[in-house]
């Protein structure tokens, strides 16, 4: 059995050759990876990489790196460790009940084992189930004749054989395409379960699974998938062998070593987590919370705020940032962005909304004298204001803050 190593590191973090089992074919593998993805999980350094915003783990050749996130640098790293798995939570992008996610702390589990666990736990309970079967087209010799007969076929073949019959016909089996994505997903968590606590359970899972064609599964087949009123319980497994397929990468490191990663951009988790979390404390209130909303402003360009908030007639714009400002303070480019919200929103308020401990900080006014119009067309002047935003993750037990919705409608109103 191949020994596994664990490297457990953070968001901006380099790695070096050399550190914690760290060796050259796992950088020419993270190098490869790297440019598959347009260059944006880590930066290439000299004889390592220094990780970007992206969080996750990444799994090769019996190595297991797991990218942590972190919010302050000067915080203790034990802080910070099992954040990931409870945001992913919160976002809806892993079940709460999942006992691997549950004692993460206690097992010392990564999170490609939590999502296994998962996916293998939903398939044994499709196969406990019952596993549904399909109409198919099947073209083969066969000794009765039956569904259409296939002329050119029939002759290449079968000149010796006269008492067979190459035919098209349809076939009501287990052998469909759903189950042919589940066993490509399964096929892969066995091979990178191989030694750990998952073992049995992957065995047992692929010992009572049906056998069915092996196929490539493409990203485009994986998105067309249509599921009906009896295939509606296969909607959970499915997603997470999608999640599996597309982010393993079988000779991505031009060897023998196979490669999985799963990794996620802060940036756009800590986005879902606000917006999750302030459409939660506005439930039952006059706030109206949406996000991503767009705007067209320049052909096919757009504009997309993070979040939007409407209480009555007033508009409130918040764009989120995981990255903390240098010197505390934000770019002209954020200002210029937030401003154009504001323009395009008619928005009285924006706000950058950042991760740290709260500090008092004042919206302030944009120079400029601006005018919307109400819908009889009467001009009115508005002033638009900006200021940065700043919120705890974590609580003083070290969980996430279950408060965040409410600190921020607060920063708000300041």
């Amino acid at each position: 059995m191949k020994k596994r190593n664990n490297i457990s590191v953070f968001e901006h973090q380099r790695l070096n050759i050399g550190e914690q089992g760290f060796k050259q074919f796992h950088l020419d593998a993270l190098l490869k990876l790297n440019e598959y993805h347009d260059g944006n999980y880590f930066e290439p350094i000299a004889k390592g990489v220094k990780f970007n915003q992206y969080v996750g783990v990444i799994q090769v050749d019996g190595l297991t790196i797991e990218i942590n996130p972190k919010a302050d640098k000067y915080d203790d790293d034990n802080k910070w460790k099992g954040v990931l798995l409870k945001m992913l939570q919160a976002c809806g992008k892993l079940k709460v009940e999942s006992s691997g996610a549950a004692h993460v702390k206690r097992q010392h589990l990564n999170l490609l084992e939590v999502y296994f666990e998962l996916y293998l736990l939903e398939v044994e309970a499709l196969v406990r189930k019952g596993l549904i079967k399909q109409y198919r087209k099947q073209t083969q010799n066969s000794k009765a004749l039956k569904g259409k007969l296939e002329f050119a076929g029939h002759i290449r073949k079968n000149i010796v054989h006269k008492e067979r019959f190459y035919t098209t016909h349809q076939v009501y089996d287990s052998n469909h395409f759903l189950h042919q994505v589940l066993q490509n997903a399964l096929t892969i968590v066995i091979q990178f379960t191989n030694g750990s606590r998952l073992q049995d359970l992957a065995n047992r899972v692929q010992l009572n699974f049906p056998e069915v064609a092996a196929k490539t599964i493409t990203a485009k087949e994986l998105n067309d998938i249509q599921l009906n009123r009896k295939s509606s319980s296969y909607n959970a497994a499915l997603e997470l062998a999608r999640l599996i397929i597309l982010n393993y990468s079988p000779d991505i490191s031009s060897g023998k070593e196979k490669m999985l990663s799963l990794l996620f951009n802060m940036n756009e988790l800590w986005e879902t987590y606000i917006l999750k979390q302030l459409q939660k404390v506005c439930v039952g209130t006059d706030i109206k919370v949406s996000g991503q909303e767009s705007k067209s402003f320049w052909g096919s360009n757009s504009l997309r705020p993070d979040i939007v908030l409407r209480q009555g007639e007033k508009t409130l714009i918040i764009d989120t940032k995981w990255k903390r400002p240098n010197r505390s303070s934000a770019s002209v480019g954020d200002l210029r962005q937030m401003y154009t919200y504001c323009r395009f929103w008619d928005a009285e308020k924006a706000m950058l909304l950042y991760p740290g401990d709260y500090t008092e900080n004042k919206f302030k006014s944009y120079l400029t004298d601006d005018y919307s119009k109400h819908e009889n067309d009467e001009a009115f002047g508005i002033n638009h204001q900006c200021k940065m935003g700043f919120v705890s993750v974590l609580d003083q037990n070290n969980e996430l803050n279950k408060n965040i919705g409410n600190k921020i409608i607060k920063l708000l109103e300041g």
